[in-house]
């Protein structure tokens, strides 16, 4: 499933913003279409009329859509998901275009393996912030949909699973180097400018360019690991957490 909006607080249509001739969306959705292991893609959208260019696209691109509440993710995400009832759902959000589609099955494999309720690379960041991939079993997204109520909860479909390891088995996938300090998302002006640079170098001489391509790229073109990394990681779950402090208070 991936998670999409045009109405980015930051960044407002950054999902659409073009990239080599592409909505950046769609170039994320080229990456992700190569993984293996994933059954069925639906872009998961809102009902907001912000969002009827995206599901205009989508339908152009043969995209399977679905759309929800835009404010309440969870239950968007939950109800796009409900009518395959699958055993095992994937979340990916769409503002992640150098999404590596060999660490989705990677990460796929390890949760179906270990018997996770919930795995990810994100429990313990080693990834450039970008690649994040979650896995969980639809049981649990149910359970999250049934009683999860803090605003960080419906907003970012997983807390509540992910914070309850005495509930529910989490598996946290790492990687052997850490480079959780490179910021390969786009939420900022900068953020779009990096992506752009590294499509633009790689894409046109490989449209299925790898992670690995990424990094070497990076170690000859060093701004290109610094350009963006004075923004924060996670920036909106922080800003849903402070929603939280203020109804606690």
């Amino acid at each position: 499933m991936l998670q999409a909006r045009y109405s980015s607080t930051r960044l407002p249509g950054k999902v659409l913003m073009p990239l080599l001739g592409e909505p950046m969306l769609y170039r994320q959705i080229e990456r992700i279409q190569r993984a293996t292991l994933i059954d069925r893609l639906i872009v998961a959208t809102s009902r907001d009329t912000a969002d009827d260019r995206l599901a205009a696209i989508c339908r152009e691109k043969g995209i399977d859509c679905f759309r929800g509440d835009l404010n309440d993710v969870l239950d968007r995400f939950y109800q796009a998901a409900v009518s395959d009832a699958p055993d095992h759902v994937v979340r990916l959000t769409g503002d992640c275009p150098l999404t590596d589609p060999e660490l989705i099955d990677s990460i796929i494999r390890f949760h179906l393996e270990g018997g996770y309720d919930y795995s990810s690379n994100t429990i313990q960041p080693t990834f450039p912030d970008g690649l994040d991939v979650e896995v969980c079993r639809f049981s649990a997204l149910r359970r999250a949909w049934q009683e999860a109520t803090l605003p960080s909860q419906r907003e970012h479909v997983t807390p509540f699973i992910h914070q309850q390891p005495e509930r529910f088995r989490l598996g946290s996938f790492v990687d052997d180097c850490d480079r959780s300090w490179l910021r390969w998302t786009v939420d900022e002006p900068d953020d779009f400018e990096l992506v752009a640079k590294i499509y633009g170098a790689l894409y046109p001489r490989n449209p299925r360019f790898t992670t690995a391509e990424i990094m070497a790229l990076v170690e000859v073109s060093p701004e290109l690991a610094t350009l963006n990394i004075h923004h924060g990681r996670n920036e909106g779950y922080a800003l849903s957490l402070r929603k939280d402090a203020r109804l606690s208070g």
